[in-house]
């Protein structure tokens, strides 16, 4: 059942809803996927991995295939550090990129942003409670994941990374007027040696609230990618219809 009062009103196409997770070894494989799906599929991550190994000319060629961008480095640094390393981005046709830190570190990514939009990472899907306490939070997880995501959009953040277990409360306490994009997305249940650890069926992602999922591994390890995608986005039209 669709939830009007959380679900995702921005006018996304349903090929852009999945950001597929380049999260491969080589600029080679990378391409080779992009060139296996990019019927399908028009937003893609490159995130730390590939960006080690391909640098700009992997997001250049992927933004010169006519294909979103999000760049997933999950900048943590010094404040300056940070808007000089967000600064880098710009001209490049990158759509996204993540930021991890403090009031200071998302204030100096929003000023240096140009033309990416800066989304504020809440907290890791790898983590849960347990993780927390051992890092010295005391609070739950869905208290930490608004109060980070309520500071980052009074920062001017364009929106924020957060597991689609909390996507509900945020779009019910923060509006609609923000991008939400969820990791952690599985077509179905997790399984137990998945190291993603607050996960989402994709189905559910989107009726809480998500404008975007980022989905790697389930498309990439099912026997026809391609039809794996065909399946998610089938599930996302039913959402929207």
């Amino acid at each position: 059942m669709k939830l009007e009062s959380t679900e995702s009103q921005k006018s996304i196409p349903v090929n852009k809803r999945i950001i597929f997770a380049l999260d491969v070894e080589s600029p080679d494989e990378a391409r080779g996927w992009v060139e296996k799906l990019k019927d399908r599929v028009k937003f893609y991550k490159v995130g730390l991995q590939l960006f080690l190994a391909g640098g700009f000319k992997i997001i250049d060629w992927i933004v010169e295939q006519d294909l979103e961008v999000m760049v997933d480095l999950k900048f943590f640094d010094v404040p300056q550090t940070v808007a000089s390393a967000v600064g880098q981005l710009k001209g490049h046709g990158i759509s996204f990129t993540t930021v991890h830190g403090n009031d200071a570190i998302l204030k100096a990514a929003v000023e240096a942003k140009h033309d990416v939009k800066i989304l504020a990472v809440t907290v890791l899907t790898s983590l849960d409670q347990a993780d927390l306490k051992d890092l010295g939070f005391q609070c739950p997880v869905e208290d930490l994941v608004f109060s980070r995501a309520r500071r980052a959009l009074d920062l001017g953040c364009d929106g924020v990374v957060s597991s689609g277990l909390e996507v509900s409360r945020l779009r019910n306490g923060l509006g609609r007027n923000f991008l939400v994009i969820v990791p952690g997305v599985r077509p179905v249940q997790n399984r137990e040696e998945d190291d993603q650890k607050r996960i989402i069926t994709i189905k559910d992602a989107f009726q809480s609230g998500a404008d975007y999922v980022v989905v790697g591994r389930p498309i990439r390890q099912a026997k026809d990618p391609s039809l794996m995608v065909e399946e998610m986005q089938i599930q996302i039209e039913e959402v929207f219809a």
